[in-house]
């Protein structure tokens, strides 16, 4: 069962981004309370609010962009209207290209049950959903091989890889987004120092 998300929703949501993060899925700087998470929730927090995410824009050198953002919360279908989701999916605007699938998860307690080809078979139904023409997948996240064949089966093809990410494409992506994609220059963000 899928509903809007919404700030009232983030203490749900935080345990399952943090969770994440621990297991290489998301940003490894989200697992922890700092600066970087407190930044992160922050803006999410007003994302959810305003329906636009504030980012770097790397054109303008650090400069924010507004770009949309809209997200869904999962519960099980037998689960009542006030329990906690065990799921999200947040999608951001990849302009001129409609959106990208930008951050998914299943709380840990509930993977290998299902929800997580429920959840994304009912969230690209949505509005923002039939424009998600594109997928980032972490490599090394645990969960990057189980949402490589969940991609697949849900119409989307691998585009390129790089050491870190592999990008997906929508079948039906168009085919200036497939061109653009696929002669990008990759940018790879350094390696975390072991030792922190």
């Amino acid at each position: 069962m899928l509903s809007a998300a919404h700030p009232d929703h983030l203490p749900a949501l935080r345990p399952i981004i943090e969770e994440a993060a621990r297991e290489s899925t998301f940003d490894p700087e989200l697992a922890q309370d700092g600066p970087e998470a407190r930044l992160f929730f922050a803006n999410l927090r007003q994302a959810l609010i305003s329906g636009s995410l504030v980012e770097p824009d790397p054109q303008t050198q650090g400069q924010g962009r507004s770009v949309p953002l809209r997200g869904y919360v999962y519960r099980a279908d037998d689960a009542s209207a006030d329990e906690a989701p065990i799921g999200f999916c947040l999608f951001k605007g990849f302009a001129p290209f409609g959106h990208e699938l930008w951050m998914t998860a299943i709380h840990p307690a509930h993977r290998g049950q299902g929800h997580g080809r429920r959840m994304l078979a009912a969230v690209l139904k949505t509005p923002a959903g039939r424009l998600a023409w594109t997928v980032r997948v972490n490599l090394a996240g645990s969960s990057s091989a189980a949402m490589h064949r969940l991609l697949l089966d849900l119409g989307f093809a691998p585009a390129r890889e790089s050491a870190a990410q592999a990008w997906y494409l929508r079948g039906d992506a168009p085919a200036e987004l497939v061109e653009r994609l696929r002669s990008a220059r990759i940018l790879e963000r350094p390696a975390p120092d072991a030792a922190t």
